[in-house]
């Protein structure tokens, strides 16, 4: 035994030395550590997580690792002088006996739940053996997260482990452990939430996420200088990178110089003028607000009186298109102020190109912090009432673009189309900034509604992510080719849910899969998405799921999550359909000059995001819809969007362009609510009601009453106007 112990004490200041030569580790929570025995449970990023772990922890751990490594004659007399406990996952009571004994004796036993390492650095399914070492020593369990090892050479980022250049030495790693849990309260679905909390409050403390979006985009431009960065989609001009930057920065001088308003309105379409204009405005320290031009004349004059706009960018073809817009004092024509400053432009392409990229960011003038600051404004759509003015921190921008990037782990050969406009939240970080900061090449075009012209820039441009909203990609199927889409290799849809039967068709069509993501304008957007499975490694392997029909994704990393009783805020199971509140780095600031609506909302860092959802074990997270697209009735919640799509799915009124129905809740004495059926189509009610029955769909659900309509008002985003939906279902006479 003593020499198990020297030889132990042997192994331990070895791999220390060797492990403090390449990884820089801050641990946190340590005093959250009980004295005696107890269970650590980790997520499991790449092949060192238990060397870095026992750095971190005072106390050496015995980990429980699976019996075909444990009996490597390479590795057995290591593994075995440290303790390691053998597992055969088929026959396991040996292991777990083993590992409560070590427990009971007052050592730290370590299992890592999810039994493999995760191939896309986000949590996979808990596997319950820790519950049952837990269970038989009667021992506390602490949750253990260990962030940044994504990234490293020893994660599978890029698809590979070992084969990749270690991108900095030492290598940064924060490692924080949470509170103990005892026995009962240590189930998977509490182990899960508590393991995504402990990842966001690691993901969030990067100091990385404090710096301005300005440094941010000058940085990325400053990367593969001569790339291009955008090519106009209409008349197939490009801009590069250095070039873009050159622009922007001359333009951002003159901002700064003329103006000394905090907001600048933007009013462009997606294009190669709207990413200049967007770029200089923040170089100039400012913040850029992109303006719904498709909202109408009072919505837009009730933002710019609430922005306190004063100046707008836009461009003479646009303001001669926009005859009913609500122009503030001073509008900046692009298409005449850049040719007046060539000069300068030439200059400042010339600096982007020579001079160092912090040199650039002093001569710009750019703070180094932006934090909790204002970066942009963003207006919400207006689905239920007056848009609200969203404030977007340069955090929110900078983490939520980090969070994507994890999650998308783009090539440098990607390209996106950018035809979502730049005042949708969509639009705004995932083809506008995650392009500048990362480096993605992008192809705009102003109109989404124009399949045709899309398909061809994407066949043209050998294009690889789509990015749209549901009712933009069914356009797809009546206009584009499937010849025009085989580039593509990663298509997804946020904004409104995906109907399944469009999905389907369009993969059967194109042969290429349609991915759901979900997000909101508070949530900067991107909170989590689909993605495709990977490729097996050998015939008949099992691949761990990116993706699960229905479901919305996996949460971004970074993000923490909680399901709580919608009239209550009682805490729920991860795994119970409740309200969804979301907290990370991407949650905003709150509504502009609204404290009692951001109040409503936010609550200390929590956001109430209004919908409700629910997780699988594996993580999945499945939106069953907006609290505002639910009604009470004889205090049951009914679910309006499953109801249209059960009336679409019997009436096989899937496959047209134009949403068919909606379902609406409107006041009813006798129980609280009723529902009204708005439909653009034809329909007998007799008869609908009849199938609904035999359907085995509840009276509760089935409508009581239709009104007919010319057509189911929409958004410019493809969102139902529940507003007007209310307005029209409002007008019928008849009572119910």
């Amino acid at each position: 035994m003593p020499s198990t112990s020297r030889t132990e004490r042997a192994i331990y200041f070895i791999g220390r030395l060797m492990v403090r030569c390449f990884y820089r580790v801050t641990a946190t929570g340590l005093e959250n550590l009980p004295s005696g025995g107890f269970l650590l449970v980790p997520n499991h990023i790449s092949w060192v997580d238990a060397l870095v772990l026992q750095l971190a922890c005072p106390r050496p751990i015995r980990y429980v690792i699976d019996q075909a490594y444990y009996h490597k004659p390479v590795l057995h007399p290591i593994l075995r002088a440290l303790g390691c406990i053998p597992i055969n996952i088929r026959h396991s009571h040996a292991a777990v006996r083993a590992a409560a004994e070590r427990i009971a004796d007052g050592e730290i036993v370590c299992v890592f739940p999810e039994g493999q390492l995760e191939r896309r650095g986000v949590l996979l399914r808990l596997h319950r053996g820790y519950e049952l070492i837990a269970r038989h020593a009667d021992a506390q369990s602490v949750p253990v997260w260990l962030d940044q090892l994504w990234g490293s050479i020893f994660s599978f980022q890029g698809g590979r482990f070992f084969t990749k250049f270690p991108k900095r030495i030492p290598y940064p790693v924060t490692i924080a452990f949470g509170k103990p849990l005892k026995g009962e309260a240590a189930d998977i679905a509490t182990m899960r939430e508590e393991l995504l909390k402990l990842g966001e409050f690691c993901f969030s403390r990067r100091p990385s996420l404090d710096r301005h979006l300005a440094e941010e985009c000058v940085c990325g431009l400053k990367r593969r200088r001569f790339a291009t960065a955008v090519i106009e989609g209409t008349d197939h001009t490009r801009l590069g990178r250095a070039k873009l930057l050159g622009v922007a920065a001359a333009l951002s001088r003159y901002l700064r110089k003329e103006f000394s308003d905090e907001r600048i309105a933007i009013v462009l379409p997606a294009s190669k003028g709207s990413m200049v204009a967007n770029l200089a405005v923040t170089l100039a320290n400012k913040v850029p607000v992109d303006l719904n031009f498709t909202m109408g004349r009072a919505a837009n004059e009730s933002c710019c009186r609430r922005a306190n706009l004063q100046v707008a960018i836009s461009a003479t073809p646009f303001i001669e298109r926009l005859k009913d817009f609500p122009w503030p004092e001073r509008v900046l024509k692009l298409d005449e102020l850049l040719p007046r400053m060539k000069r300068r432009i030439i200059f400042w392409w010339i600096m982007s190109v020579l001079i160092p990229a912090g040199l650039l960011l002093r001569l710009l003038q750019i703070p180094k912090q932006g934090g909790h600051a204002e970066a942009i404004l963003l207006f919400t759509s207006g689905t239920t009432g007056e848009p609200k003015g969203v404030v977007v921190s340069h955090r929110n921008v900078v983490g939520n673009v980090s969070q994507f990037r994890e999650l998308l782990d783009a090539k440098k050969t990607d390209a996106i189309l950018a035809s979502l406009p730049f005042f949708h939240t969509f639009g705004s970080t995932v083809t506008l900034w995650y392009p500048l900061i990362e480096g993605v090449r992008i192809v705009t075009y102003p109109n989404p509604l124009e399949p045709a012209r899309c398909a061809a820039l994407i066949d043209r441009y050998k294009l690889t992510f789509l990015l749209a909203t549901p009712s933009f990609l069914r356009l797809y199927l009546r206009k584009a080719e499937p010849e025009q889409l085989r580039t593509l290799r990663l298509i997804i849809v946020g904004a409104e849910k995906l109907p399944l039967d469009l999905a389907s068709h369009f993969e059967k069509r194109f042969q290429k899969k349609v991915f759901e993501g979900y997000g909101l304008t508070e949530t900067a957007p991107v909170v989590s998405v689909n993605l495709p499975d990977p490729e097996p490694g050998r015939p008949g392997e099992q691949v761990q799921p990116s993706s699960r029909l229905g479901s919305v994704g996996r949460l971004a990393p970074g993000m923490a999550a909680e399901i709580r009783e919608p009239e209550t805020d009682q805490k729920l199971s991860l795994f119970k359909s409740g309200m969804l509140w979301l907290r990370g780095v991407n949650i905003f600031e709150g509504y502009l000059d609204d404290p009692k609506r951001t109040a409503e909302i936010l609550h200390d860092g929590w956001l109430k995001t209004g919908d409700i959802g629910r997780f699988d074990e594996d993580g999945f997270l499945y939106i069953e819809g907006r609290l505002s697209r639910f009604s009470k009735i004889g205090g049951e919640m009914v679910p309006h969007e499953t109801i249209e799509q059960k009336i679409i799915d019997l009436l096989e009124l899937s496959g047209r362009d134009e949403r068919p129905i909606a379902i609406v809740g409107v006041q009813d004495e006798a129980k609280g609510e009723a529902l009204v059926l708005l439909s653009g189509v034809d329909l007998d009610l007799a008869e609908l009601r009849k199938k609904l029955q035999e359907a085995g769909v509840p009276n509760l659900w089935i409508p009581k009453q239709v009104h007919r309509v010319d057509s189911i008002p929409v958004l410019a985003s493809g969102k139902l106007d529940l507003k007007k939906c209310q307005a029209l279902a409002a007008e019928t006479d008849n009572k119910i």
